[in-house]
């Protein structure tokens, strides 16, 4: 699909979709997706750490413990949303869903339910559904809870306490709470979440952040049973069976695939997002299944970063029967640290800031912000899938066979992180493979990279700066970087 729109930039008019010169200056992020803000009344500190689309009104919690209802979250005029105090005097919400009517809210302490019985727009029922973990008062006890899965659970990850240490029963892990209020401990290992979603499968998803046991910030899939690495929290396998025995203690110094390779529950990393290239604390997470509403991504996941203001992108496979695979840039500017992150509807994806606490590229202390996409298709790397020899490449318009065909076109390192329980790590065990041969696929739309030298266990940053769009275009980013934790055998 080709734009037809004309952009005017620094006197220039350029046509995004037909072929650009050299002296033109190529269409930006704000050319494909636009970025609204909503209005926040005085006096309401809306840092949003939860997001719900429920009964036609944005339900937005906050860190404060207040709860919001939003008339009209939709409309073209985005000065048309109206707020409305539901529910206040709650512990830091950072987890809103729905079901059977009720408002499902995960506090630090619990999950909750509330509902409006009077109608007067007001919670008058508040009840509490499970608080089977325990909390100290520490600031970093955070409880991030997802909506229901297919089996009518909702998955909660626990921060450890002040992001080192487990002082509390269940702190570093993830548990499952059914709407009857039972609770199953699923996974251990969690350091400091700052998120968590599923992918279009159902499968669940938490960010993680950079620190012990992390050395850098990550997605990371929650399969039950698993252990996310991170040992602070494993004491409490002495209150629970419900997933095994106390895995292996992780070396300290080690790489995460040779641990990997000998606990059979450590879960790897299925995204690692490069320090301070990608960004700096790693949060929301939401999948794209708006059907094209929002472009030509659906099924991918979008990832926020607090501290950057941003918004990356996720595309998952699974290889060895593993979650890996790639990130890319993809929205900047928004106007606080981007925390909470949910699609609606009409495909349009609503992020909540807060920068209390932690600082952001945004400068504001808070704000709630929508994204939508103006129909114009930017020229992006739309997936990166690991090949036994090498790499393949599509791209969401029709490449350039003669920029997209020569190995100078792209540039290929590869670097790991010390598994370790000292803060965080450099990059470390830099090689540089070589891209040996590109064909381009009779359709246009994709490259195979056949590569020597691939790394299992690393990142493979990759930059495709001489890469050109059929029309003359640049890419829009053209940075990708995969977690390549298991080689493709076939």
């Amino acid at each position: 699909m080709r734009s037809l729109f004309l952009l005017l930039i620094a006197g220039t008019v350029v046509s995004v979709g037909s072929r650009v010169s050299a002296q033109e200056k190529p269409p930006t992020e704000s050319d494909y997706y636009k970025l609204e803000s909503y209005e926040i009344p005085e006096g309401v500190n809306l840092e949003a750490g939860g997001l719900h689309f429920y009964g036609e009104k944005l339900a937005v919690s906050t860190r404060r413990g207040d709860i919001y209802l939003i008339e009209n979250p939709l409309a073209d005029d985005i000065t048309q949303a109206k707020f409305q105090l539901f529910a206040g005097g709650l512990h830091e919400v950072l987890g809103l869903t729905e079901r059977d009517g009720w408002l499902y809210a995960t506090q630090r302490c619990e999950v909750s339910r509330l509902k409006d019985e009077d109608g007067d727009g007001r919670a008058d029922v508040v009840e509490t559904i499970c608080d089977n973990w325990g909390i100290t008062g520490d600031y970093h006890e955070y409880a991030f809870g997802s909506d229901f899965d297919k089996d009518g659970n909702m998955w909660v990850v626990l921060c450890l306490t002040g992001s080192f240490n487990s002082n509390a029963k269940y702190r570093g892990w993830c548990v499952r709470v059914g709407a009857d209020g039972r609770m199953t401990p699923t996974c251990s290992g969690i350091r400091s979440p700052g998120g968590i979603g599923a992918n279009s499968v159902g499968d669940i998803f938490y960010t993680d952040n950079q620190g012990p046991w992390n050395g850098t910030c990550s997605l990371k899939h929650l399969r039950p049973g698993s252990f996310q690495g991170h040992p602070g929290g494993n004491g409490w396998f002495s209150e629970t069976k419900a997933i095994g025995e106390r895995p292996q203690e992780p070396q300290s110094g080690s790489r995460m695939m040779v641990e990997a390779k000998k606990i059979p529950e450590l879960e790897p990393p299925a995204i690692y997002f490069p320090y301070k290239k990608m960004g700096q604390s790693a949060s929301g997470v939401a999948c794209d299944l708006s059907k094209g509403k929002f472009g030509l991504f659906e099924n991918q996941l979008f990832v926020g970063d607090q501290t950057f203001s941003t918004i990356m992108r996720v595309t998952l496979e699974k290889v060895q029967g593993h979650y890996q695979g790639a990130c890319f840039p993809f929205r900047e500017g928004f106007g606080s640290g981007s925390l909470s992150a949910e699609f609606m509807p009409d495909g349009s994806l609503i992020v909540g800031g807060t920068n209390r606490g932690w600082g952001s590229r945004g400068s504001k202390p808070f704000a709630l912000e929508r994204l939508r996409w103006t129909g114009n298709v930017p020229f992006e790397i739309h997936e990166m899938h690991a090949k036994k020899d090498g790499f393949e490449l599509t791209f969401t318009q029709p490449i350039d066979p003669e920029s997209a065909g020569k190995t100078e076109s792209y540039k290929l390192e590869t670097y790991a992180y010390i598994y370790q329980a000292s803060y965080g790590s450099p990059e470390v065990d830099h090689t540089t493979p070589t891209i040996d041969k590109v064909t381009v696929a009779p359709d246009g739309k994709s490259v195979r990279l056949f590569v020597t030298g691939l790394q299992e266990g690393h990142v493979h940053e990759l930059h495709s700066d001489g890469v050109r769009s059929k029309d003359g275009l640049p890419l829009l980013h053209k940075e990708a970087y995969y977690t390549l934790n298991y080689l493709v055998q076939e």
